[in-house]
């Protein structure tokens, strides 16, 4: 009996060591070394909703110093010249919000309105007609310029505004599930200046997360570009931008905006002070009004309105917003997820891991390997996304690919899960089902996906 015993026990263990060999379900997965480390040494463990605003712990104390002057003048707000506060007047006079934070809220992600006329929410319209000024860049709109500014101080009249209608589109998956989708349809009206120009192009977009984006632009360059090289199978060939940079007067490899037309985080400052804020920098040192307003009658807060002493502080606060450590990463259905991630192709554009270099100008940010999931390159997402707009070498189809660091944390710091460029996806799986042109191939595969597997693929995402 005790024989029979031993060899039934044999092979129970027997059978079961089989199928842990033959089925995934029973292999236990586990993370990489340093997986959590997100943003490598610059990597903040915090699950709060201040979890995008900490500085990256490896600044030196005069960093930390500056991090803390420029943090003041990103969530203060801005007021209309003249006034006894010199050094945070100088606000429109026009306008989309009054403060960086009104669009990143907690250094986190916009979204589009809730309501017609809702002001600050982190959505704006840029506009510009067919063809390329000098530099490569987009021509403008001949009267309101490149972008629609929604807000004016007292005694000007405002641009105008825009509204949102939806039109629905089904998906449905090869189990049967169905999801709904929501297009974005925009119109602007309320014009206070004449009429936009027959043949605009008008593209949304909504501000992201601040964090990381220093340890971005310390990636060298080199690398980028070996991944437009590398990265040509699966319909997947991504391309690089060159835009134009103010300071060196010349092109440059663009790294930030929805399109890579930015080329440095102080240029994206910069215009953004200058496009949602209608503040003046050494950068761009004129007044974006719409054509024919006199800007020699309107106050302004100096020439430029904002220091280089504290452009520079911003910029290394929007520089050295740390990165949250990943959640969840050493959990099975998470780890399952990963697999699935690389499986059906995501990794073709979202590169997991990566290594800055060592020449950037702040210390912290050298060397580092981090976990971006991004591979900065121009890609062709499809008719589904596009907004027929182009922007220097970005087609009216290409959107760079933006991070996932992150993005699980979007829902605690900003109480929304919207994401894409205009914010149109309510949630992770409806970006996913979104994607066309180069991102096609993975969403078919992820349609195809049992329930089980689509949920460890979006907790591994919600991981980041």
């Amino acid at each position: 009996m005790k024989n029979t015993l031993k060899g039934l026990a044999f092979l129970i263990c027997f059978q079961l060591f089989s199928c842990a060999n033959n089925d995934d379900e029973y292999i236990a997965l586990t993370p990489e070394e340093r997986e959590q480390y997100s943003g490598g040494e610059t990597t903040v463990f915090n699950t709060s909703e201040e979890a995008f605003g900490f500085f990256a712990p490896n600044l030196t104390f005069d960093e930390q110093s500056d991090f803390g002057i420029g943090n003041s003048f990103f969530r203060q707000s801005w007021i209309s010249a003249p006034s006894s506060t010199t050094a945070r007047d100088g606000l429109g006079p026009f306008f989309n919000a009054i403060a960086c934070a009104s669009c990143h809220f907690k250094d986190g992600r916009g979204r589009a309105p809730l309501f017609d006329g809702e002001l600050g929410h982190g959505l704006l319209l840029r506009l510009s007609i067919p063809g390329t000024n000098s530099n490569g860049g987009s021509l403008p709109d001949p009267i309101y310029g490149g972008q629609l500014q929604d807000n004016a101080i007292l005694g000007q009249t405002v641009e105008g505004k825009y509204m949102i209608t939806y039109q629905s589109i089904t998906e449905t998956f090869t189990d049967g599930t169905t999801v709904i989708l929501q297009k974005p349809i925009y119109q602007i009206n309320n014009l206070g200046y004449g009429l936009l120009a027959n043949n605009v192009q008008i593209s949304p977009r909504v501000a992201s997360q601040m964090i990381g984006l220093g340890l971005l632009e310390a990636v060298p360059e080199s690398t980028i570009l070996s991944f437009a090289t590398n990265n040509n199978s699966d319909g997947i060939s991504g391309k690089a931008n060159y835009v134009y940079d103010v300071a060196s007067n010349s092109q440059k490899l663009g790294r930030f905006g929805w399109k890579a037309n930015q080329p440095s985080v102080r240029q994206q400052v910069a215009g953004a002070f200058l496009g949602d804020m209608g503040i003046t920098t050494s950068l761009f040192p004129n007044e974006n009004i719409p054509a024919g307003v006199d800007a020699t009658t309107i106050p302004n807060g100096g020439t430029p309105e904002i220091s280089d002493l504290n452009l520079n502080r911003i910029t290394l606060y929007s520089s050295t917003l740390a990165v949250p450590a990943r959640r969840n990463y050493s959990n099975q259905n998470v780890l399952k997820g990963k697999k699935i991630f690389e499986t059906i192709g995501c990794i073709g554009c979202h590169i997991p891991k990566i290594q800055t270099g060592n020449n950037h100008p702040i210390t912290a940010l050298r060397n580092q390997t981090i976990r971006p999931f991004t591979d900065l390159l121009l890609h062709d997402m499809g008719e589904g996304l596009a907004d027929n707009t182009p922007d220097f070498l970005a087609t009216g189809n290409e959107w760079r690919t933006p991070p996932l660091w992150g993005i699980g944390l979007i829902q605690t710091v900003n109480n929304h899960t919207n994401l894409l460029h205009d914010g149109r996806a309510k949630n992770l799986e409806e970006a996913i089902l979104w994607h066309g042109g180069e991102g096609q191939n993975a969403k078919n595969k992820y349609k195809q996906l049992s329930a089980k597997d689509r949920n460890d693929l979006l907790s591994f995402i919600n991981s980041l």
